[in-house]
């Protein structure tokens, strides 16, 4: 859910009504794809020993026969050691999908399976949740049905005591519901979020990584805004929970931050705030405050460190900031308040600079965040001026015509705040720039700068005589046959002419 408030322009300048109701339509749908931009995926848990995993130890594709004979072995051998082996030999080869369709196909192997996970040798019952593990990774959804007798003993294993069991069982079980509305039937009435929300008073971190990520896989489903967010019911909803506070609190910067951590909740919160449910609950638990802190820690780390993974935190920190921003109740709660400050605005510039220079496709997340900062926030607007961020700002146009149009959105923010924000928008190379992007063939991002333009003519009149001067009506010359473009072209040419 991605959203931009907007301040509104005068009702004098043609065309702009046009424009925003063309905006609207675009932020419309990029809300939805944000939305429905999912992160599934299938995590793969796999522990060979180095000779077990060399070229001479490929899996192989097991047939009916082969199947059934590790199965007889798993449950009747006369030693451990054994039965163990048979286990190991069937999880090789449940690596391979032809394998895992000839097992589900096979009468009784789920429930030998299943009788090998319940028994009372520690052993057996882990090469069995392994052999399940390597089943749910599955992509086909009759494999995870399949796996449907086996989930209400997942789920009770998540109160034992060997952390790596636990591990095993949740990132099978992730995997299973991400995959299966059926299993996520089964599981819900059977107490999953409870279990989920007794799992994260873990120690150990590897069980609350592969936690979060169990999490947000259940918060993925697409019944997830109906049936498990909504505090509807305290067996059955995350926010009816306790699992909300501990996901900010393992977001508190600090010490105990664990990065892999942070990146699974951080997940599992933009979920939630993406199903729109309730947010002024989150922001009443202090979520703009965590989070913020959070962006001021990583802008932090990008200047000690040249670590790579450090975006992965950042993207969905990002996008949990800018949502929340577009809640009336942030205003309320006095949200609003607790971002106030420049410190936010240098620390977004740092993450700009360092997506600029490491990952560029992180460029819209930064910058939809300071649209979000600046829409509706004189003050925020100040610090930008105030800091001298705006030729940093225009020095990111190249990169694409996605960054581009965002660019120009938050100058767009900035200009109609009114003259003195203008004032402090000129001289400097701000028009030159907006020369050379109506030579740009991107209608959005020519669009966007007859929308600045038009700001800048009707705060800073001394702007339509430089514009003139240097060339700027057959700038907009090469634009007049455009349809998209025509009646903005039109108004801003009347207007410089006027001026």
């Amino acid at each position: 859910m991605w959203s931009r408030r907007q301040g509104h322009l005068r009702p004098t300048v043609c065309g702009v009504e046009e424009l925003r109701r063309r905006r609207r339509e675009q932020e419309a749908a990029l809300r939805k794809a944000r939305r429905e931009q999912q992160l599934v995926s299938k995590r793969l848990l796999r522990e060979d020993a180095p000779e077990e995993a060399g070229e001479g130890c490929v899996a192989a594709i097991l047939g009916e026969a082969e199947v059934q004979q590790f199965l007889r072995q798993a449950q009747r051998g006369t030693e451990e050691k054994e039965r163990e082996g048979a286990l190991v030999s069937l999880r090789r080869g449940l690596q391979h999908p032809e394998t895992q369709q000839t097992f589900i196909q096979l009468e009784g192997s789920m429930r030998t399976l299943v009788g090998l996970l319940t028994s009372n040798q520690a052993l057996l019952q882990l090469e069995a949740a392994r052999c399940l593990h390597e089943l749910s990774h599955s992509e086909q959804s009759t494999i995870a049905e399949a796996c449907l007798p086996a989930t209400s003993y997942l789920l009770t294993y998540l109160s034992g005591h060997s952390s790596d069991f636990i591990e095993l069982c949740l990132y099978t079980l992730g995997n299973l519901i991400v995959e299966s509305e059926a299993v996520r039937r089964q599981l819900l009435p059977q107490g999953i979020v409870p279990a989920l929300a007794a799992c994260i008073q873990s120690p150990h971190v590897a069980v609350l990584e592969a936690l979060g990520y169990a999490l947000s896989q259940l918060l993925q489903a697409k019944e997830a805004p109906e049936k498990i967010i909504p505090p509807a019911s305290a067996s059955s909803s995350i926010l009816a929970s306790t699992l909300p506070q501990h996901m900010l609190q393992m977001l508190q910067p600090g010490p105990k931050l664990n990065p892999g951590v942070a990146v699974e909740f951080a997940w599992c919160l933009h979920y939630i705030i993406c199903s729109q449910v309730s947010n002024p609950l989150l922001i009443g638990h202090g979520a703009l405050s965590t989070l913020g802190l959070l962006l001021l820690d990583l802008a932090g780390a990008v200047q000690r460190t040249e670590d790579a993974g450090l975006e992965l935190l950042a993207c969905p920190v990002l996008r949990c900031l800018s949502n929340l921003l577009t809640e009336a109740a942030v205003e309320t709660v006095g949200g609003q308040m607790q971002l106030r400050d420049e410190r936010v605005v240098a620390a977004l510039f740092i993450l700009l600079q360092f997506f600029f220079q490491k990952q560029p496709s992180l460029l819209p997340e930064g910058l939809w965040l300071l649209n979000n900062l600046t829409a509706n926030s004189p003050s925020f607007c100040t610090s930008l001026l105030s800091l001298d961020l705006i030729e940093p700002l225009l020095q990111l146009l190249p990169v694409s015509n996605v960054v581009s149009v965002m660019v120009l959105t938050v100058l767009c923010n900035v200009a109609e705040k009114g003259p003195a924000y203008c004032q402090r928008l000129w001289p400097g190379p701000l028009l030159p720039t907006l020369l050379h992007t109506l030579a740009f063939s991107d209608t959005e991002v020519v669009g966007q700068s007859l929308e600045l333009l038009h700001l800048l003519f009707l705060y800073q009149p001394e702007a339509v005589q430089v514009f003139l001067q240097q060339s700027g009506l057959q700038a907009l010359e090469r634009h007049q046959e455009e349809a998209q473009l025509q009646d903005r072209v039109y108004a801003l040419r009347q207007t410089a002419l006027q001026g």
